[in-house]
């Protein structure tokens, strides 16, 4: 009886074509809101609310953003606020996570659950007491009272933790018989080995430091020290040609987090589950 016969690499090129059929769906639902803003923000003022597509594209709202409004400064402002939080926590988490996976001490285990059961508090529980205590250090609007709040975090201790678990316990024992300190060991071995899973951290704190909107509203006052989320919530306006300028201020602030999004897309699900098998 003759039959169909179908070879592995035409299963495999069948199984492809049905995973993208599945997923251009998904695709379009992420894709077509960013095109829409793209298109808002350059359609002239008189056609916003006559067309839904325009006859003609008119970006000069891209250069009123950066000449008539703060944005410039608060960009950098989140440059520096998520890029310092992401440094900071790359830093603290390594040593936290190295001294919970290499050192042995008494209360490890306890003090390393108490650390998880911190992820379980919700953030909006201890925004008043950490506002209260950054007023009274005096540090409203400063940058100290947005970046060391971040300065670690439980789940950057987790992640790392994990991956310096599957790690050879035998190599911290050789480097102890070598002469080699905790310090030059975490720095000279640990951290290289581990790049993968620091790149999918920074990635991440940079993304979430990059996206906060509602702590640095609260403990900044001006223009010279708050980020662009809250500076992007400042542009908008009835007016018509205000949304124009608010879509164009979007854009220009999606860029730097879809950027490294895509670069770091690999790295970051490759960090991720680089410790997912060994607990």
């Amino acid at each position: 009886m003759n039959g169909i016969h179908i070879t592995r690499r035409q299963k495999n090129r069948l199984g492809a074509l049905l995973r993208m059929g599945l997923n251009l769906p998904l695709v379009a639902i992420i894709i077509l809101p960013l095109l829409y803003t793209f298109m808002m923000s350059g359609t002239p003022a008189d056609q916003l609310y006559t067309r839904l597509f325009p006859n003609r594209m008119d970006f000069v709202s891209y250069a009123h953003v950066f000449t008539r409004t703060a944005i410039p400064r608060q960009i950098l402002n989140s440059f520096v606020v998520a890029g310092s939080v992401t440094i900071l926590q790359m830093i603290t988490c390594s040593m936290a996570a190295f001294a919970f996976s290499f050192l042995r001490f008494r209360g490890r285990n306890l003090v390393f659950m108490i650390i998880l059961a911190t992820m379980m508090v919700p953030w909006e529980a201890t925004i008043i007491a950490n506002y209260l205590t950054v007023s009274g250090w005096g540090w409203l609007d400063t940058y100290h009272a947005m970046i060391l709040p971040y300065a670690c975090s439980a789940m950057g201790i987790f992640l790392l933790r994990q991956n310096f678990l599957t790690f050879a316990k035998e190599l911290h024992e050789a480097a102890k018989l070598d002469g080699c300190s905790n310090w030059r060991f975490l720095v000279s071995i640990v951290i290289p080995l581990a790049r993968p899973a620091l790149g999918a951290l920074g990635a991440y704190v940079f993304l979430q430091q990059w996206n906060q909107y509602l702590w640095p509203l609260l403990v900044t006052n001006s223009d010279k020290v708050r980020t662009v989320q809250i500076g992007i919530s400042q542009l908008y306006d009835i007016d018509s040609e205000q949304i124009g300028l608010m879509m164009a201020g979007v854009v220009v602030v999606l860029v730097p987090s879809l950027s490294i999004f895509v670069v770091m897309q690999k790295q970051l699900i490759n960090g991720l589950m680089a410790g997912a098998v060994k607990g």
